[in-house]
């Protein structure tokens, strides 16, 4: 997942945060001083899950993107009683600015997951709300008409590979009554009796 348009978007509909939106493959909660101003967000990517493919002759993997956003406020007690209301608060604008929202063309809309408190000391609170979207490793059979996408897997990179096929070869081995007895004393003997081709290609 490509933070820059993510952190972006956010910086633009989560006004609470005045612009104090980061980007991060990692985050530190035990760290004592914030670099930024408070409140703050730091969206944390933390990887993918994929489940299996459904399919025997192809693979399409449906993968789950996820990411995090820390949430940093300030917390005049070590009880985090004056961080609570504006985490709700935070919740609330990270829902309008979130869900639904597409960061891409390959993925479906973002949905929520589930939040945890990471952090909370006399100077702040961190709280991490985490959210996902999905999207399917490996391509859709395109319409009559549609060129083919590219290929995403090294299954489809095989296959692109292949040169087309120019026609069909069947050999007939008939059961009866053309059998010989000497070869088999029942049908099919082994023999072609009888051979054909389907050109494909004009």
């Amino acid at each position: 997942m490509r933070l820059t348009p993510l952190i972006k978007h956010m910086r633009n509909q989560c006004p609470a945060f005045a612009r104090r939106v980061f980007g991060a493959l990692d985050w530190d909660p035990t760290k004592e001083v914030s670099k930024a101003d408070m409140p703050a967000a730091y969206v944390v990517v933390l990887g993918d899950d994929a489940d299996p493919s459904p399919s025997q002759n192809v693979i399409q993997q449906v993968i789950r993107d996820t990411f995090d956003v820390c949430v940093e406020v300030s917390s005049q007690d070590e009880r985090g009683q004056s961080a609570a209301d504006a985490l709700h608060d935070l919740r609330a604008e990270l829902w309008r600015a979130l869900v639904g929202f597409e960061p891409g063309d390959d993925g479906d809309p973002l949905q929520y997951d589930s939040s945890e408190l990471m952090l909370i000391n006399r100077s702040k609170a961190v709280y991490r709300f985490r959210f996902y979207t999905e999207f399917q490793l490996g391509r859709n059979t395109p319409k009559p008409g549609e060129a083919m996408p590219p290929a995403e897997t090294w299954h489809e990179q095989v296959l692109d590979g292949l040169p087309l096929l120019q026609g069909v070869d069947t050999d007939f081995d008939f059961i009866d009554p053309l059998v010989d007895r000497n070869l088999s004393p029942t049908g099919p003997d082994g023999r072609i009796e009888f051979s054909t081709r389907e050109d494909l290609q004009p």
